[in-house]
């Protein structure tokens, strides 16, 4: 049988990889090579590879010399992903010198390329200056100032998408929703990507208690075009958006102690979405014995509207001055302008609201119904009228097992009944009534929308689809309050300026019907993660002890994080304390 013997085996005495210099025998053939050190982690790469962005392989391939400090490792010796190479230090004995290759090297076709035009998808740098390019809609427009206004579906080097001020975009960071305060500790952060993975099932809730007067809805509103456009109305009505803790129906229901977690939809909805979110935003977490409160900051971002959060070029609002250079000028412009994120929040808010005023009857018939209670908010001293508004307070079961006992009590509203669809005390026919707008379709921020005058009647899928995409936070926070109040139809209304350039008047161009359920699933919605995510951020904050929390949605980042802070915070001895602060630094 053959027979098998080892080689010698030179072990390296002194430690490390690689031969050792001071224990070699006189014959070993690699003795005078010098030896290139490197790591386990290096990885073997190719003689011309095109994908490599550093300078020392660019010369290479293009037939130039290799510089000293290429030889060294490129800049600095680093790879592509930033990290030092090992060795890199040390020059190498293995490197490849061009001498007098170049003179005999020549390109096979040394002709000028032929210009191109311009065309609907350019691939490259954008074309040249001055030249015509087509946007997303098949115009064209000329160039102004040398540089051409490129189309949304041009993409430049690395297969990335080019268009409107893409320096900028890198640039612009959004500033929290609250001021993180020194005295704050943080407790948990998560990413958003751990939230999409949870799930809860919940079985449909109890009915406690209702509260409030609900109109019948107007359906003219229904057959509204853009032809038979209608103007928005300014309709004075009282509406309230209390917060959970100072809800005194609230206030009675964990008395008894019906619940462990009490909240109201609007700000559960935004919890249960929270994946969908790209603007910051705050929950104000109070424990108090066994039960969680869920409140919101009066003036904070769960009072407004945001608009195209989820475009990929939102609205953006300009950048402060730099106080650390009082010589820098503010990039804020004298006249503000109309189209910023700020105004167009305020803006939607605006028109929420009065379009779910304009769009009942109050007068009858049908007569208005009222609930089993009058509303909880509307004092006798209040002169103005109330608007159509209906409280549903509901309990769900969040428990996993039977004998668990974690009960969620929420506040829900809804809108309006429609008429001839059941009786809306036993929850027949009730309706939300919200509305999308637009703003002005070639402004920065409008996120590719189409020309709703144009579009909305004759291709309302594609209007549709972009509000979807642009809105997806919005239009399922909205989906998720209307199930959670056992709306039966959702009312979505198209309303627009009648002057791109007027934010103050706007016109109804049509009113869509949809079931929460069935929208629901158009945009993805799965109430069991919401769920899930809900059970998971109480679960987290019944392991803390009694106090004051705050969580929080990172201005930048898909990411939440659990604050503890003192309890004063968002409180009037809270504000005391701080502009007494200011006094004395400035005495």
């Amino acid at each position: 049988m053959p027979s098998f013997s080892l080689p010698p085996i030179h072990d390296n005495p002194d430690g490390g990889w690689g031969p050792s210099t001071s224990n070699l025998p006189e014959d070993f053939k690699f003795k005078d090579i010098p030896y290139a050190p490197y790591s386990k982690s290096d990885k073997l790469g190719r003689f011309a590879d095109w994908n490599d962005v550093s300078s020392d392989n660019r010369q290479a391939v293009a037939g130039l010399p290799v510089t000293q400090a290429t030889r060294q490792g490129g800049a600095a010796g680093r790879r592509r992903d930033g990290t030092q190479a090992f060795g890199s230090g040390t020059a190498s004995a293995f490197a490849y010198f061009h001498v007098e290759d170049e003179s005999s090297f020549s390109l096979v076709d040394n002709k000028a390329a032929p210009a191109r035009r311009g065309t609907g998808f350019s691939r490259g740098r954008g074309g040249a200056r001055g030249a015509t390019t087509y946007n997303t809609r098949g115009s064209t427009r000329g160039a102004r100032g040398g540089v051409p206004f490129r189309g949304g579906n041009q993409r430049g080097r690395g297969n990335q998408r080019t268009g409107w001020r893409d320096w900028e975009k890198n640039n612009r960071t959004r500033e929290s929703s609250v001021v993180i305060s020194p005295q704050w500790t943080i407790l948990e952060e998560i990413e958003f990507h751990r939230l999409s993975k949870l799930r809860l099932e919940v079985d449909d809730p109890e009915d406690l208690d209702s509260y409030g007067r609900l109109f019948a809805y107007d359906k003219s509103y229904d057959r509204i075009t853009t032809k038979s456009e209608k103007p928005l109305q300014l309709v004075d009505r009282i509406k309230y958006n209390t917060t959970t803790s100072d809800d005194p129906v609230i206030q009675n229901l964990a008395g008894s102690g019906v619940a462990k977690i009490y909240t109201t939809d609007v700000i559960l909805s935004v919890l249960m979405c929270a994946p969908r979110s790209v603007y910051p935003w705050d929950i104000v977490i109070v424990r108090e014995g066994d039960s969680l409160f869920l409140d919101k900051r009066d003036g904070g971002p769960f009072d407004t509207v945001t608009v195209n959060e989820n475009a990929a070029d939102p609205p953006q609002d300009p950048a402060p001055p730099n106080p650390n250079n009082p010589t820098e000028k503010s990039a804020v412009p004298e006249t503000p302008s109309i189209n910023t994120a700020t105004s167009l929040s305020l803006e939607a808010t605006y028109i929420n609201q009065n379009f779910a005023f304009q769009t009942v009857t109050e007068t009858g018939p049908p007569p208005p119904v009222d609930f089993a209670h009058p509303n909880p908010f509307y004092g006798p001293e209040e002169t103005e009228p109330l608007a159509s508004c209906g409280y549903r307070y509901r309990l769900y079961d969040l428990g996993i097992t039977e004998d668990e006992d974690i009960k969620l009590c929420v506040r829900t509203e809804v809108d309006a009944f429609i008429p001839g669809t059941g009786n809306p005390l036993e929850g027949h026919g009730l309706a939300t009534i919200r509305a999308l707008n637009e703003f002005d379709p070639r402004a920065q921020g409008a996120g590719g929308a189409p020309d709703w005058r144009s579009k909305l009647d004759s291709q309302r899928g594609a209007v549709v689809a972009t509000e979807m995409k642009n809105n997806s936070c919005k239009l399922a926070k909205w989906t998720v309050q209307s199930i959670l109040a056992g709306a039966e139809h959702m009312k979505i209304g198209y309303i627009s300026r009648a002057n791109p350039r007027d934010n103050t008047r706007h016109v109804i161009l049509s009113t869509a019907s949809m079931r929460p359920t069935d929208f629901a699933a158009q945009l993805n919605v799965s109430l069991a993660n919401g769920w899930g995510i809900v059970r998971t951020v109480a679960d987290m904050c019944m392991k803390l002890p009694e106090g004051k929390y705050v969580l929080v949605k990172d201005p930048n980042k898909p990411v939440i994080r659990l604050y503890s802070v003192p309890p004063s915070t968002f409180t009037g001895e809270d504000e005391e304390a701080a502009t007494g602060a200011e006094g004395s630094e400035e005495e």
